[in-house]
Formats: structure tokens, C-alpha cells, sequence
């Protein structure tokens, strides 16, 4: 059944060539202006705009850069943090709780995405579902985010390379770095997409190598022939950690819940960036196939990689071993991983490098996706007139070159590092990212709450979407407490044993960030929440079926694909 098909039954569509003014259902308006399909169809047909540059051989790169731009530094480098504070039980816990509130976020967003696959980015389903204002407050809060987490990744390069040498000055590794993502991303979003599938590819292959390793070392295959098996599970190193016993004076039930819980917070700052999938889907071919594929992958790579990574991790590494990279300690190079702490305490010396130069591909890798997902964010902005008009221009590659800009310069932020300290900054980094993320994470939540009333409203039954999430409407609920409570709680640390003023401000500003724009939006252009029987479901959805039609029409037109190429597609 076609998506006009849907229209039809649900007595919006009337096969005229443009939409009618006005939609009535039980006696209820439902705009949908002509003049916006108009818009849509103009921006289609226009230079000045993002390309639809992610082929149908790239639907990797959709599912790819989710995965390029969320694996890096919070699993990487900071699960070492949170091996420390909860101990082998608690990192797998916690980091399996939070990857169940990531997954209901994703099947929430790729059902969304996969009926409406615009170019505006999440703010664009906030402004259509919820509110104008809610809209600008989400755009606003996730392009913080993006300015935030790129330089954090470019701190964590500096981390990383310092295992090597120390005899370059740091900066100038940091320009270095920010110098090519930059030229990558100028290049136009083919470059960036293939680029980006080989980075990821990488990045995958050096994760399951690192799974088996870390399985092969505890198994008793390194050079000590030392079984390790669950030593680490066993007192003092497990099963759970603590954290802020000196504060809280002993190590009893508070400081091992103390320590489960700063798990909680270090795992939302690792899973936060795989809802980026929702801005990629305004430069993706055949989107509503590529978006539930894209979505049915992130299921399997939370469960291998994320709790398999932390768990491996929980084997091999003991919670107290002192080189694990922590937030309050000066530690750098070989200590940045938890994962080449497990290779050093066996003995093995040629693969910490080997594993440190992966490591390194992975931060640049999350660099490259973060700044371009802050460059589209900021486009999707300026194109609904909640940004500077400048920075919808785009150039003849389809980039967006102002937005750009203004994003490489805010990488910049990486230089802090060299005057506070590279863990004291990356650890007020993951406070502002974890936040900035959580408050997305919730309007992802709170949309689709919204678009399934809708749904209803409309008499439109879930099971003929292009993709129906599963567990709803309880995933999205459950996905909105979860995360509010994350959030709320996520600075404890910074009251317990004294006031810690820096930690306290970066854990929490984003939530006044977020009101402030909220309210200056709606006091200023006198929005309010938008009505369940005014919600627009339709504009511009007949274009980008239209688009799609004639996509399939040109693929239907190609050679058949042989087998080896269609196994290499679905990897």
C-alpha cells in the first residue's frame, strides 16, 4: 500500500495535484497550506539546499554515522570511569538499563522519521506535533549539544595521542585535527558518507576485535596463561564499586548505590549521538526503507557492542586498577582505555599501540559525524527561520558552508585543555553533552506520544506506517521518566562532601538553556501547544513520496544485484 493510499483512508488526500487549503475531520480543522507543499516542493528543486546524497549503497552510512558519532569517547575512554565508580555488576546494569531507554528513543524517532522524513531535524517534529516554541527550545538545545561534543572528541584525540608523544605541543595536534574534519565535511555529504562508512566499518571490525581479545584474555590465552574468568567480580574489585565512600564516610550500601548511579549518568553520556539517525534521513536515499533497517540495526549494535564492550570490560580490567582514566585524576596516553589496560596487565606490549591508534580513528571518526550533524542541525533552524538566514545558504555541494563556519570555529573549545587540564575538561564536557542529549532524548519522547494521538485522531492505524515501533505507546513513556529522573539526579555528586561549583553549573545549565529559549519563544511569538485536531500530519509528505516513487522507478531500472553485493549492503 502506497503512503498516498494512507492519505486516502484517512480522508485527507482528495487527488488533486496540490494539497487543499484546509483538511476538516469531525468537524476540526486540520491545516495544511498550500503555500508550505509549495515551499517543499521549490526547496526539492532548488541548488540551495541539502542533497539526498546518501545512496541506496549507503544505507550503512545512515545506521553508520549513528554508530560513528555514539561510539567513541563515553565507551571508549569513559567506561573506564564507570568501571571504577559501580564496579563489573553495576557497569553492565546500568549500561543495559540505559541502552533499553536509547532503544525505545530510536523505534520512537524512526517511526516518525520513517512517515515524515523532512530536512528539518527533530526541532522540525517538535514545531509539528507539540509546539512552535518547544520546536525552537529543541533545535537551540541540540546544536549546543553538537558545538559541545565535536570539541570534546577533539579532546579526546589529544588524549589518545599523547600515548605516542608529548613532545608536540598539544594545540597544535588539536588544529591538526580540526583541519580535517573540516575538509571532510566541505567536501559534500558523498565524500562524507563514504568516508564515514569506512571510518565506521573500521570501527566496528576494531570492536569485535576487541570483544574477542578481551574474551581470549580472560579465557587464559594471553602470555601469563592466567585464567582470569569472574576474579573481578569478587571482593574488593566487584561486584559493585563505590564511589564518594570518603565523603560519605565508608564504603557501605550508599556509596555502592552512589556508584551505580554515576554508572547511570556515564552510560546516557555513551549512548547519547545514535539519535542522530533522525537528521541524516533529509540527505538519505529511500529513506523509508533505509530508517527502520537503520533502526532494527541499533537494537543489535547496543546489545554486542555497548553491554558486550562493558562487560568484556568487567572481565579483564579490576574496578580499582589505578590507570583507568577517571575525571578526577591527571591521566593520559596508554590509560585513556579500559581496553588497553586489559592488554598491558597481561603482558601484552605491541597491541596497547596497535589498539590506541584504532582508538584514535574512533574520537575522529565521532568528531566528523558530530560537526556534521551540528551543521545540518543549525541549517534545519535557519530554514524554519529560527536562525540567522546565512546559514540556510548552501553551496554548489550541497553543503551548508556558513553553518559550517560557524561550527568548526566553536571546536576551538578544545583548546581549554591545554590551560585546565585534558580530564577536567572532559569531564565538564560529558556533564553539558549528557544533558543537552537527555533534553533531546525526553522532546523525542514527548513527540511521539503527541504523533500517536494523532494517529488516532486521524483513524490512521499504526500497522500500515512505513515502520510501526514496537512496545508503544509504553516505550515512549517509559523512555520520557526514565530520562527525566537520569537528568534530574545526574550532579549528585557535586552536592555530596562540599559544594563543587564548575561540576554543579555544566551538569544542570542546559535545563535553564532549554526553558529560557522555550519561553522567550513563546512570549515573543505568542505560540501555544498545538490542539491534537490541529496538528499538521500531511504537508510535504506527498513531495517526499513523489520523490521516493520516482527514486524506486530509477532503481527498478538498474542490473539486478548479485549476492555477494546484496550481503555486502546488509552488513
Amino acid at each position: 500500500m502506497s503512503h498516498l493510499d494512507d492519505e486516502k483512508k484517512a480522508g485527507v488526500y482528495d487527488g488533486s495535484p496540490s494539497p487543499s487549503p484546509s483538511i476538516k475531520k469531525n468537524g476540526a480543522n486540520v491545516v495544511e497550506t498550500e503555500n508550505e507543499d509549495l515551499q517543499e516542493v521549490s526547496e526539492l528543486q532548488s541548488k540551495d539546499t541539502l542533497h539526498r546524497g546518501l545512496k541506496a549503497r549507503q544505507v550503512r552510512p545512515i545506521s553508520m554515522i549513528a554508530l560513528g558519532g555514539a561510539v567513541g569517547t563515553g565507551l571508549i575512554i569513559g567506561s573506564g570511569t564507570a568501571l571504577q565508580r559501580g564496579g563489573p555488576l553495576g557497569i553492565l546494569i546500568g549500561y543495559s538499563f540505559v541502552g533499553l531507554v536509547c532503544y525505545c528513543c530510536m523505534i520512537a524517532l524512526g517511526e516518525m522519521a520513517a512517515w515524515l522524513p523532512h530536512k528539518k531535524g527533530f526541532s522540525g517534529y517538535a514545531t509539528r506535533f507539540v509546539d512552535p516554541a518547544v520546536g525552537f527550545a529543541l533545535g537551540w538545545n541540540y546544536l549546543l549539544k553538537y558545538l559541545i561534543v565535536t570539541p570534546n572528541n577533539i579532546n579526546a584525540a589529544g588524549v589518545v595521542i599523547r600515548y605516542w608523544t608529548s613532545s608536540v605541543h598539544m594545540a597544535i595536534w588539536m588544529s591538526i585535527f580540526i583541519v580535517f574534519i573540516f575538509v571532510i565535511n566541505l567536501l559534500g555529504v558523498r565524500v562524507f558518507g563514504e568516508l564515514e562508512f569506512w571510518f565506521s566499518s573500521l570501527k566496528v571490525l576494531t570492536l569485535i576485535g576487541l570483544l574477542f581479545m578481551s574474551i581470549i584474555i580472560d579465557l587464559g590465552g594471553n602470555p601469563h596463561h592466567d585464567r582470569i574468568g569472574f576474579r573481578y567480580w569478587n571482593p574488593p574489585d566487584g561486584p559493585m564499586g563505590t564511589y564518594l565512600e570518603k565523603k560519605i564516610g565508608g564504603e557501605g550500601a550508599l556509596s555502592r548505590f552512589l556508584g551505580f548511579w554515576a554508572v547511570m549518568v556515564n552510560a546516557l553520556f555513551a549512548y547519547i549521538g545514535t539519535e542522530l539517525i533522525g537528521v541524516t534521513v533529509g540527505e538519505a536515499q529511500n529513506p523509508r526503507k533505509n530508517i527502520p533497517t537503520a533502526i532494527r540495526r541499533t537494537f543489535w549494535r547496543i546489545l554486542v557492542f555497548y553491554v558486550g564492550g562493558v562487560f568484556c570490560v568487567g572481565l579483564t580490567v579490576p574496578s580499582r586498577n589505578k590507570e583507568l582514566f577517571s575525571a578526577t585524576q591527571q591521566k593520559t596516553g596508554a590509560a585513556a582505555s579500559p581496553f588497553v589496560v586489559a592488554a598491558s596487565l597481561v603482558g601484552i606490549k605491541a597491541l596497547p599501540g596497535l589498539i590506541n591508534a584504532c582508538i584514535l580513528i574512533f574520537v575522529l571518526s565521532a568528531a566528523n559525524s558530530d560537526l556534521y550533524i551540528g551543521t545540518r542541525t543549525l541549517y534545519a533552524l535557519a530554514i524554519e527561520g529560527k536562525a540567522p538566514s546565512i546559514f540556510r545558504r548552501v553551496n554548489r555541494w550541497g553543503v551548508p558552508l556558513p553553518a559550517l563556519i560557524l561550527c568548526t570555529v566553536f571546536c576551538s573549545l578544545s583548546y581549554l585543555n591545554v590551560a585546565a587540564g585534558t580530564a577536567k575538561v572532559f569531564g565538564y564536557f560529558v556533564n553539558l553533552v549528557s544533558t543537552f542529549g537527555a533534553i533531546t532524548w525526553m522532546c523525542i519522547a514527548v513527540c511521539h506520544i503527541r504523533f500517536m494521538k494523532v494517529l488516532k485522531y486521524h483513524g490512521i492505524d499504526r500497522k500500515t506506517l512505513p515502520y510501526m515501533a514496537p512496545f508503544q505507546p509504553y516505550g515512549s513513556w517509559f523512555a520520557l521518566i526514565a530520562t527525566a529522573i537520569i537528568t534530574f539526579f545526574k550532579g549528585f555528586d557535586t552536592l555530596v562532601g562540599g559544594f563543587n561549583r564548575a561540576n554543579f553549573i555544566t551538569s544542570y545549565i542546559g535545563l535553564p538553556t532549554f526553558f529560557v529559549c522555550w519561553a522567550g519563544y513563546k512570549l515573543i511569538k505568542r505560540t501555544k501547544v498545538i490542539p491534537i485536531d490541529q496538528v499538521d500530519l500531511f504537508t510535504g509528505k506527498r513531495v517526499i513520496d513523489e520523490e521516493e516513487e520516482h527514486f524506486l522507478a530509477e532503481e527498478a531500472l538498474k542490473p539486478p544485484r548479485t549476492f555477494l553485493q546484496r550481503l555486502w549492503d546488509g552488513m
